[in-house]
């Protein structure tokens, strides 16, 4: 975790790298899969929500995609204030956690897919893990088997009356 100050000027000093960053350097950082606190410098509050809901707005002010459409946005409001607030918090975060769970499998079996042979995938497609077991028992109810000794090798209708 990245640690941030927030000076009045502005500025953001990362304490973890010992440097002044900007806005962007927070966000790559975000976009690399790291997390940051950031601290008023002046009184020491925890002011991470705010800065990076400013990513957030920044991101859309650049011309991104919003990933927040407004009424999205309207109805997370609604929620402040309410008692199923929490309830909502963490079924958000556990949604996009699971999202995100499931596309990288999604991505993983996209690599696997695009590393294999498309001469290998063809022929594990028409042999699959049925090859050879059906044919097996088809050449052996197909062959008679020899009669015993005990058994006579013809069998009369006037036996069995």
């Amino acid at each position: 975790m990245h640690k941030l100050k927030k000076y009045p000027n502005r500025r953001l000093y990362d304490m973890t790298d010992s440097r002044y960053v900007t806005m962007e350097d927070a966000r790559e950082l975000i976009v690399r899969g790291e997390s940051i606190e950031v601290i008023d410098a002046k009184d020491g509050a925890d002011i991470t929500r705010s800065v990076l809901l400013q990513i957030l707005a920044e991101q859309e002010a650049e011309g991104h995609q919003a990933v927040l459409t407004n009424r999205a946005i309207e109805q997370i409001i609604r929620f402040y204030g309410d008692r199923l607030g929490g309830v909502v918090s963490r079924y958000i975060e556990q949604s996009i956690v699971s999202f995100l769970d499931h596309q990288e499998q999604f991505r993983s079996h996209l690599r696997q897919l695009n590393e294999m042979n498309p001469v290998n995938l063809m022929r594990q497609a028409f042999e699959g893990p049925w090859r050879g077991r059906g044919s097996e028992r088809t050449a052996r109810r197909a062959e008679p088997e020899p009669p015993t000794e005990s058994e006579p090798a013809e069998r009369k209708d006037t036996d069995a009356r």
